[in-house]
């Protein structure tokens, strides 16, 4: 079984034909001013979209979104997907998806078994899919650290999930052995600095994932 991949935080034309190219089946922009991978122009969006083709879905990254930046993001026609990265209550990531009629992410943040399990109750019946991340770092996501993976070995999650925090090509076989993902999401892990993908890290890590 291959393992689904997504590539986050893409910001340059080079790097998003490189993910398609090497077989991503998602690829995400931050919409984010803290993030060193903010898109910050709706135009600049706009032309990152427009490079991907239908069969790989478009994810915006937002934390803790207003309507009207969601409004404007999604004017560009450059997302397909909604990945709630910040303190979001289930009531709205609801009304997020009324608004919207997007699909939508809700991310977990991970330090103990506790926190899947109350991720789990609040979000599995609103979310379309679930993201499990490190909740360590100085920003919602992209801060390079792993959680324990084994706090979700053998583990039922009742709706599609990824498996995200610190996964680079090197880990990622063993991540997915021991979480049993077959989605994982990467940022920092495929970047040459803080920041700056690196089409051959994103290359090394999609062909892992493709492997598994």
């Amino acid at each position: 079984m291959t393992v689904v991949a997504k590539i986050c935080g893409l910001s340059t034309p080079e790097t998003v034909d490189a993910a398609v190219a090497a077989g991503a089946d998602f690829v995400g922009f931050v919409t984010y001013p803290r993030s060193p991978r903010h898109v910050a122009a709706n135009d600049l969006l706009a032309a990152l979209g427009a490079r991907v083709p239908g069969t790989v879905t478009r994810v915006g990254l937002f934390v803790d979104p207003t309507d009207a930046l969601l409004d404007e993001r999604l004017a560009t026609g450059a997302i397909d997907l909604l990945q709630l990265h910040g303190a979001e209550v289930p009531e709205r990531v609801t009304a997020i998806k009324a608004r919207t009629g997007k699909p939508v992410i809700k991310v977990i943040k991970v330090t103990q078994a506790s926190d899947v399990e109350r991720g789990i109750a609040l979000h599995a019946g609103v979310a379309d899919r679930l993201m499990f991340d490190a909740a360590e770092g100085l920003l919602p996501g992209g801060n390079a650290e792993p959680f324990d993976w084994t706090i979700l070995s053998g583990r039922r999650v009742p709706l599609p999930w990824f498996l995200a925090g610190g996964l680079t090509p090197d880990n990622l076989a063993e991540a997915v052995k021991v979480t049993g993902a077959v989605a994982v999401d990467v940022s920092s892990g495929v970047e040459s600095t803080r920041g700056v993908k690196s089409i051959e890290r994103i290359r090394a890590f999609l062909t892992c994932a493709k492997s598994l």
